[in-house]
């Protein structure tokens, strides 16, 4: 493991303080996992998996047709007053989550092999009362029982197109989140999944925190604790240089001594394609690696990466 400290950015002026996912969002996701399946070996089949799901997650976006659609003022004020307008537990009875699930499970199952289809079987005849419960676990973050986990990402994928389905529908972009929130994502009030770093002349050193629900970015300062707001105690963590002296994947770890907290950051300078969700689950190594230190837990949240504490 090697340390590299992150550096404020320089010469940057008014930065966006939040950016809104584009509607072809999974697709460009889709891309970055089939290209990471090629270079992590060890997790190629598991990254070829989630590049399929994440396929179906645009197809679902693009095709299913929800009950439930927003009226165009529906946001305005929650917008107006610097709130989440999308947030997770005033929305969450109001998606249409079983169009959203139908229509992924059906773009999914065409693709996917005789090791996934009886998993997407099962969910399908699950009642609309338990799938709700599959979602409750996975919106608090929870790791639910063994015998549904592993439907749990399937849920929660679909529970991710729900999400940037609305994001898309915002009039604007929300205002960044102020005073004790401003870690949480400003759209729907979820915690970060992890941060980019940009590497654009024009914004080059910017951080921003990706949500991993609704994937809405927003801006935080450099060398401050995500969790704990806190900057004596960070150390930045990398997995080693290979034998070539090249980094294997551009993935590092922003640990804070004060809280015991760590969120991934992937410097786009290290590699311009970096797509944080999926470089978040290629670089799993550097979690298993900081768990075996046992120094600081991850604070990170994947919906999509159903870990059992």
């Amino acid at each position: 493991m090697t340390h590299a400290f992150g550096n404020a950015p320089t010469g940057v002026m008014h930065p966006p303080e939040v950016r809104l996912p584009n509607d072809d969002h999974f697709a460009r996701r889709a891309r970055r996992l089939g290209a990471l399946a090629d270079r992590v070996a060890s997790l190629d089949d598991f990254l070829r998996f989630m590049a399929q799901l994440t396929r179906a997650q645009q197809v679902a976006l693009e095709h299913a047709t929800p009950r439930w659609q927003p009226q165009p003022d529906a946001f305005a004020p929650a917008l107006e007053h610097g709130m989440p307008p999308l947030n997770v537990q005033a929305l969450r009875g109001d998606i249409d989550l079983e169009a959203e699930l139908n229509a992924l499970l059906s773009a999914l199952e065409l693709h996917v092999g005789q090791a996934q289809r009886p998993l997407l079987d099962i969910l399908r005849q699950l009642s609309a009362a338990e799938v709700d419960r599959l979602a409750g676990e996975v919106l608090a973050g929870e790791a639910g029982n063994e015998r549904t986990r592993g439907l749990m990402p399937l849920v929660a994928a679909a529970l991710q197109v729900a999400w940037l389905r609305m994001a898309l529908t915002l009039p604007q972009a929300p205002a960044r989140p102020i005073g004790e929130v401003r870690t949480l994502c400003p759209s729907c009030g979820s915690p970060p999944l992890a941060s980019v770093i940009e590497s654009d002349p024009q914004y080059h050193g910017v951080r921003y925190l990706q949500c991993g629900l609704c994937a809405t970015q927003w801006y935080l300062e450099r060398s401050i604790c995500s969790v704990c707001e806190q900057s004596g105690k960070l150390d930045y963590l990398s997995l080693a240089q290979g034998s070539d002296g090249a980094v294997p994947l551009p993935a590092q770890a922003e640990a804070c001594g004060d809280c015991g907290s760590y969120l991934k950051i992937f410097p786009r300078s290290l590699d311009p394609e970096v797509e944080p969700l999926a470089d978040d689950l290629a670089s799993l190594a550097l979690d298993l690696l900081l768990d075996e230190e046992g120094r600081y837990r991850r604070s990170g949240a994947n919906p999509l990466l159903i870990v059992e504490s």
